[in-house]
């Protein structure tokens, strides 16, 4: 079978439609100073083929730049407006009407996440969640949008029990105040329930029993639930049968349900086991194909996977752990990440893509080089400007203390003579010396981490000193 690239992928789902494979869509989180700005966003989603998108809130600019799109879009409330919304149907009306209304549906928004984790965020907005989406969809019958579903994502960890799959349940704290509620108001209005599922984190913290293959979706011998006798051949499915053995157990096991979050980073910290790109292209690579190729999960399986990869974007302002600003498919340039090889017989499409401009090669396979597995470089980010690119650069060079012989006229990596190359060199001089740490790779916005070696013209950037 021919080899086919990430921006055939989902341009076959106007035919897939018709048959019993699932839908991809991609979340486009901006926890960042560096990202291109929403127009050229909607371009790559469109130029990718990518036509669901899930968003974290409703900014202007996004559903702005959304409408004619052709891109369906989920967006979210975010948690902090849950207790006004929970108390007063007319601040729902005003927030449906300047954030709902104003769009669409010129803009596609197909649904709203009613607050997202509200179960882990430590303001404990818990109590105002079931008020607050009854109250939205309130506003939604009034103002006859009553086509835009309303749910809200929750995390896997609402789960008390996961394993076996057959054991699933909730937590029994969470289940009368607002589980069964939730569920029952997603019944009576045709919704299904958003779950954000990580198969990172449960191999993260379980390296030690859980198969790395399994966790991936590569070839494994399978995993045989002692509950039920349905046997797994990935960690996702048997996390995802999790939630609907809990939903059965309260007696709604005719609820859809759609994975409004997965994916798995393309860089950690050291003991994050697991993280890394060559892991991350075949986590979502195999994924992909997975949905494409149809039927749903060992205990559903007339049941299609519907799924949102996280993320759109690497996001440099994200606290937390290395791993968490790197889950994106793409760099803030727009180039990707790594290559998601979408053929069923995953094959390798051995390509180089350019970054940083034409004069820029990375690999671009479904895989990552082995010597560049757990190596990190930082590069230019065009999208900053020339001005901000030169004040890194100068800072660099000068009070930074990064090696810029090299890019001196007449030196081995003075060509291309570009703001931007010459920039790459120097901001990745000082990030090595820098020991790669936390922060040191950012400039304002004007630099980013990559995790396959960069090279200009023919000189290759340094990964230690």
């Amino acid at each position: 079978m021919a080899s086919l690239t990430i921006s055939h992928f989902i341009s076959f789902l106007s035919i897939l439609a018709f048959t019993e494979a699932g839908l991809i869509g991609v979340n486009y989180g901006r926890v960042a100073n560096n990202l291109p700005q929403p127009p050229q966003v909607v371009a790559l989603l469109k130029a990718q083929g990518i036509n669901r998108v899930k968003i974290y809130d409703t900014d202007s600019s996004v559903l702005t730049a959304l409408a004619n799109s052709d891109i369906s879009v989920v967006v979210a409330m975010p948690n902090e407006l849950l207790s006004s919304a929970a108390a007063d149907q007319s601040f729902t009306d005003n927030w449906v009407q300047a954030n709902i209304s104003k769009y669409y549906p010129s803009t596609q928004i197909q649904a709203i996440s009613v607050g997202n984790e509200v179960f882990v965020d430590p303001n404990n907005v818990t109590k105002y969640l079931v008020p607050a989406m009854t109250n939205v969809h309130a506003s939604l019958l009034k103002y006859n949008l009553s086509s835009i579903k309303i749910s809200s994502a929750i995390a896997l960890s609402a789960l008390q029990n996961s394993y076996p799959s057959s054991a699933g349940s909730f937590k029994p704290e969470l289940v009368e105040p607002v589980i069964k509620p939730m569920l029952s108001l997603l019944r009576k209005t045709g919704s299904y329930l958003m779950v954000n599922v990580y198969p990172f984190f449960a191999y993260e913290a379980n390296a030690d029993v859980i198969s790395l293959d399994y966790a991936l979706f590569k070839e494994n011998p399978g995993v045989v639930d002692s509950g039920n006798n349905l046997k797994y051949m990935s960690l996702l499915e048997a996390q995802i049968d999790a939630v609907f053995a809990a939903m059965s157990a309260l007696q709604y096991n005719d609820m859809k349900m759609v994975v409004t979050e997965t994916g798995w980073p393309s860089l950690g910290d050291e003991d994050e086991t697991g993280a890394g790109a060559a892991n991350a292209a075949s986590y979502n690579g195999n994924l992909v194909n997975r949905v494409l190729t149809g039927g749903g999960t060992p205990l559903r399986p007339n049941d299609t996977l519907d799924v949102y990869l996280f993320a759109l974007f690497n996001e440099n302002q994200k606290p937390g752990p290395t791993s968490e600003g790197n889950y994106g498919l793409f760099y803030p340039n727009q180039q990707k990440v790594y290559n998601v090889d979408f053929t069923l017989q995953g094959v390798n499409n051995n390509r180089s893509v350019p970054i940083n401009g034409s004069k820029t090669q990375v690999p671009a396979t479904g895989d990552v080089t082995p010597s560049s597995v757990g190596q990190t470089w930082c590069v230019a980010n065009e999208n900053a400007g020339e001005e901000k690119l030169q004040a890194g650069l100068d800072y660099a060079c000068g009070e930074g203390g990064a090696d810029c012989r090299p890019i001196q006229e007449g030196a081995t990596c003075y060509d291309p003579d570009t703001v931007a190359a010459h920039a790459s060199y120097a901001f990745n001089s000082y990030y090595q010396k820098k020991g790669r740490g936390a922060g040191t790779c950012d400039f304002g916005g004007a630099a980013y981490v990559v995790t396959q070696a960069p090279k200009f013209g023919t000189c290759a950037l340094p990964t230690g000193y």
